[in-house]
């Protein structure tokens, strides 16, 4: 039977498929496509993603309100995935938020998300049994005056991510508490306002992901960490506090990055932190003036194997040699240009360096001397150096092809080491091959 060329297609597939197709889209392009058919007017009642927003302008506020109310009211599935409100040019009302968030617990929702100005939570979402994923964050009065229910019992949630202004102590473990089996936690802590010192005890033994976030380091003071099945751990912001790390046997990769480091943000804090996740197997570490934090020694890094530096640290080559005499396993090495420092050739080579490094990446790169002759000095001595990454964004094109002759003439250990040059002009492939020396290299667009 040969088929109509006027056929639609689409309205012949089944209508789960269908129904999967209109809840790729916010609700309000899904719930038009009523007027194409007969058929159609009931597809977008089984939709299972919902999704609310004000990406578009509204015209009529009041008849939007009526909208969502009608939407949620004609809904025929027994469970929704997804139910995600953003607001974020309009304040809603806060009594309109919480009856949604309600009805979206009644439906039985997965995953939630709140992206608006202001709101109530319902007491109905402390107590779903079907939430295995919350999202809440918006603008910075949110939570001022909210407090979390002293019941809350969230049995399948997994994935947390929220924002707490005030109360956090209160606030914020009162709802983790309340979830025996979160694995995904990303936590920002604002407490510019608050009086009390802010006490964060991470006793989770499902937690595999934390991101910790924090403003208003002035009464951040402890946070105790025992999360023996913790895989990543993520510290930023303006956390000065002092760490207790009980338990992180299981840590794999760790990120740490502080937008200062003063105050009660001392040496001694800094090498707790580093002893905590010295088992780690790849670590990004980034704060200002790093070298003058790190007073004592520092750690053995046994397990690691990716190690990334960041900051304006004024000692560069002797933070970068004394985290190479302490991870004896490092393979990738990655390290921004640092101003305004002097090379000082280490005495000896880490012994280890000779067989394990196969990947040096430098990032900002400007061509300084100190740099230059840091590099040469890795050259020749990284006997199984595969690749070195100069990556620079401000030199004009000259600078970038007398760079690129510069780092041609450095004599190479490793017979199998490539230079990979990206710049702003140039975008180069340096080989030295077994009769002489090939630059390919063409002009970035």
């Amino acid at each position: 039977m040969v088929k109509s060329k006027n056929e639609d297609r689409l309205s012949s597939l089944p209508e789960e498929v269908l129904s999967h197709i209109l809840s790729l889209m916010p609700t309000k392009f899904a719930v038009r496509s009523c007027i194409l058919s007969k058929r159609w007017k009931q597809i977008w009642m089984m939709v299972t993603d919902l999704d609310f927003n004000d990406f578009q302008y509204i015209s009529d506020l009041e008849w939007y309100l009526k909208f969502v109310d009608r939407t949620l009211e004609l809904c025929k599935i027994s469970q929704v995935k997804l139910f995600r409100l953003r607001f974020a040019r309009y304040v809603m009302p806060k009594s309109s938020v919480s009856k949604w968030i309600d009805k979206a617990v009644r439906l039985n929702v997965c995953e939630l998300e709140v992206n608006v100005q202001q709101f109530d939570l319902p007491l109905s979402l402390f107590t779903c049994k079907t939430l295995t994923k919350l999202k809440i964050i918006g603008s910075n009065n949110v939570w001022q005056d909210f407090i979390f229910p002293s019941l809350v019992m969230l049995p399948s949630l997994k994935t947390l991510d929220f924002i707490v202004n005030r109360k956090a102590s209160v606030n914020a473990f009162r709802l983790i508490n309340g979830c025996p089996m979160l694995e995904s936690l990303s936590l920002v802590i604002n407490d510019y306002n608050d009086k009390e010192e802010v006490y964060c005890n991470f006793n989770i033994p499902t937690l595999k992901r934390l991101q910790l976030t924090t403003s208003g380091y002035r009464s951040i003071y402890k946070v105790v960490l025992n999360v023996p099945n913790l895989e990543y751990l993520g510290v930023s912001g303006d956390l000065c506090a002092l760490f207790v790390i009980e338990d992180l046997s299981s840590l794999v990769e760790a990120t740490v990055s502080f937008s200062r480091g003063e105050l009660r943000f001392n040496h001694l804090n800094a090498t707790e932190l580093l002893k905590g996740i010295s088992g780690a197997k790849s670590i990004s570490w980034s704060i200002p003036y790093l070298d003058v934090v790190l007073q004592s020694p520092l750690p053995k890094f046994p397990n690691l194997k990716h190690l990334e530096l960041k900051g304006s640290f004024g000692s560069p080559w002797l933070l970068v040699f004394q985290h190479l005499d302490s991870s004896s396993q490092l393979q990738h090495l990655s390290f921004q240009e640092p101003e305004g420092s002097c090379w000082i050739e280490p005495q000896s080579v880490p012994s280890w360096m000779l067989t394990n490094l196969r990947t040096l990446k430098i990032t900002r790169c400007k061509g300084r001397n100190c740099v230059l002759r840091f590099i040469e000095y890795m050259l020749g001595n990284a006997e199984v150096l595969k690749n070195l990454t100069i990556t620079c964004e401000s030199l004009l094109m000259r600078d970038e092809m007398r760079l690129c002759a510069r780092l041609l003439t450095f004599p190479r250990t490793s017979r199998f080491c490539q230079i990979h040059f990206a710049g702003k002009w140039l975008n180069s492939l340096l080989i030295i091959q077994k009769y002489g020396v090939e630059i390919r290299s063409r002009k970035r667009p």
